[in-house]
């Protein structure tokens, strides 16, 4: 008989950049401010693209749409970071371990596929450029943009999923980096 080790574990250790005291202001500064220019250049891509109607074209729809996807991308991780860097704590949930996988990878995976989406579209538009209105018309792009968003639910269902059903132990260094 094997014997296996079942003893649930409710948090996780999160590791740092540095245990340096003094160095944890400028960290958190820093990335304070790299989070704060991220979600305001993201914010006026998506601004500038629903105001000016010159812009209303498939690839600054997927434009806008990735601007999203990657706002929400680093607002998944580094609200916790800074909190972490300022709180001096470094434990997460289990619950929450999970939440933030869940959109970590919902958001990178929607990244990737309007990368694609895009590379698409750019494909038309060199290849068949007199046919571009007609094969991209809104409803097409709709249904694309659509696509990317359930690809990405079911994907990161699908693997948070399959990280729920792992064991893990009570051993306190093992540790997540974030």
């Amino acid at each position: 008989m094997e014997l296996n080790n079942n003893t649930w574990t409710s948090e996780f250790l999160l590791l740092g950049f540095s245990e340096e005291p003094r160095l944890q202001p400028v960290f958190f500064w820093l990335f304070l401010s790299m989070y704060l220019t991220m979600i305001i250049g993201n914010l006026l891509i998506i601004l500038a693209t629903i105001s000016d109607s010159y812009l209303h074209t498939p690839m600054y729809l997927f434009l806008s749409n990735l601007s999203f996807a990657d706002r929400c991308l680093t607002s998944t991780t580094m609200p916790k970071m800074l909190e972490n860097m300022q709180t001096q704590s470094k434990i997460i949930s289990y619950a929450g371990c999970i939440t933030q996988i869940q959109f970590f990878i919902l958001f990178a995976s929607l990244g990737n596929f309007l990368l694609a989406v895009m590379v698409y579209d750019l494909f038309v538009v060199i290849c068949h450029p007199l046919h571009y209105t007609a094969i991209m018309n809104p409803c097409f792009c709709g249904l694309m943009a659509v696509s990317t968003w359930i690809m990405s639910v079911l994907h990161a269902l699908l693997q948070s999923l399959m990280v729920l059903r792992l064991t893990f132990c009570e051993d306190r260094n093992a540790t997540l980096f974030l």
